[in-house]
């Protein structure tokens, strides 16, 4: 598919936010650390599938049309495009929740049903994951193939995440130290990679955008 060049970046741009490494880290440290890691990801990520074929749904209706980009769906670009471009510019230091001492441990259960919490709390402001969905209508793709480009692309979004269940699977109690490095790593990365990228994705929707309105066609 044409768009994945695009689709990379605003992957990359999703994966950095750190709020859900930081909580599986948590998790590994409860009394059954694998399952309850893998578990809590799980969660997360069967939430973040299923809101995004709700979210590709609903658009696609607003839109009255599959296959071929319209008019609505370059809009809708053009919106996220500067809904990003306003997040880059805003100054945000609060990034998230994080764990803390009244922070309960984890069961397996709980686990699942928290990162799938974490993940329908942050939705509205998963501005990289509407411009995915966005990007996948505009592909020249049937239903079958815009759900499978938003399966590989939230399977793509776990696969990192797997570090920390793989991790502790293999090295126990001494996973913890790198896994904390790991965890200051993308919180650093994380505040100087990701304005970068979320600026250079919301151009991007906003060349395309432009581009259509002007030309006719879409740029990319």
């Amino acid at each position: 598919m044409d768009n994945w060049g695009i689709l990379f970046p605003i992957l990359l741009s999703d994966v950095l936010n750190p709020v859900l490494f930081t909580f599986m880290v948590y998790a590994a440290g409860s009394k059954r650390p694998v399952s309850v890691s893998s578990a809590m990801l799980l969660g997360h990520t069967v939430a973040y599938l299923t809101c995004g074929v709700i979210l590709a749904y609903s658009i696609e209706k607003l839109s009255a049309r599959l296959a071929n980009p319209q008019t609505i769906d370059f809009i809708i670009e053009l919106i996220i495009g500067c809904a990003l471009l306003w997040l880059v510019l805003r100054t945000r230091k609060d990034k998230g929740k994080r764990p803390d001492e009244n922070t309960p441990e984890f069961t397996v259960w709980k686990a699942f049903a928290f990162g799938a919490v974490i993940n329908i709390i942050g939705i509205p402001f998963a501005l990289p994951y509407f411009a995915a969905i966005d990007q996948l209508l505009k592909s020249d793709l049937d239903t079958m193939g815009v759900l499978t480009g938003l399966v590989f692309y939230n399977a793509a979004y776990a696969l990192p995440f797997l570090l920390i269940p793989v991790l502790t699977a293999i090295m126990g109690d001494r996973s913890k130290p790198i896994l904390a490095r790991v965890n200051g790593f993308m919180e650093k990365a994380g505040d100087i990679i990701m304005p970068l990228l979320l600026l250079a994705i919301g151009l991007a929707l906003l060349l395309d955008s432009m581009w259509f309105f002007v030309r006719g066609e879409s740029f990319f």
